[in-house]
């Protein structure tokens, strides 16, 4: 009989499994991926600023992990950092978001990736609005977009809340 403590250390507070994918899971995860997402996604890349399809993007929804399906960022979470990158200064839940320092190309940052697949997703910065003060600087690629009243994915077979709408 599974320990309910382990159980719930590997659900975030929003509820969603957090249980990395299995290697037969995200070889499927990952056979889906173009070239750019891979690049992103699984190397650690960056597009281009300017670039990306969320950058300017105001639909009401949900922007989940484009790998797994974890849902990372409500829209109304998003603003205009004039950087070029889809931006959002507070996540759906911070269990969702791993925070990895990054001391690449001669900077200290804190690198974010999806805390259930692992993809990189991009950077958060201490230069945000109110209320958080972060900028969570994404990568368009890194994302799928669900819009308000669709069903999240369920990528990986988990049943709910996977696949409901999230507030």
């Amino acid at each position: 009989m599974a320990d309910s403590t382990t159980t719930a250390e590997r659900r975030s507070k929003a509820g969603f499994d957090l249980t990395p994918p299995s290697p037969e899971q995200m070889h499927v995860l990952v056979a889906n991926l173009d070239d750019e997402e891979r690049r992103v996604l699984l190397e650690h890349g960056t597009e281009r600023p300017f670039c990306g399809i969320f950058n300017e993007a105001k639909e009401k929804g949900t922007y989940c992990c484009r790998l797994c399906g974890l849902p990372l960022f409500n829209a109304g979470t998003k603003f205009e950092s004039g950087t070029g990158w889809p931006s959002f200064f507070d996540p759906i839940d911070r269990d969702h978001i791993a925070f990895v320092r990054d001391t690449s190309y001669g900077m200290v940052r804190t690198e974010i990736r999806c805390a259930r697949c692992e993809g990189h997703l991009g950077h958060v910065f201490n230069d945000g609005p109110p209320p958080t003060g972060e900028r969570y600087c994404m990568n368009s690629v890194s994302m799928r977009f669900v819009a308000e009243g669709d069903p999240l994915p369920d990528e990986l077979g988990r049943g709910a809340p996977e696949g409901e709408t999230v507030g």
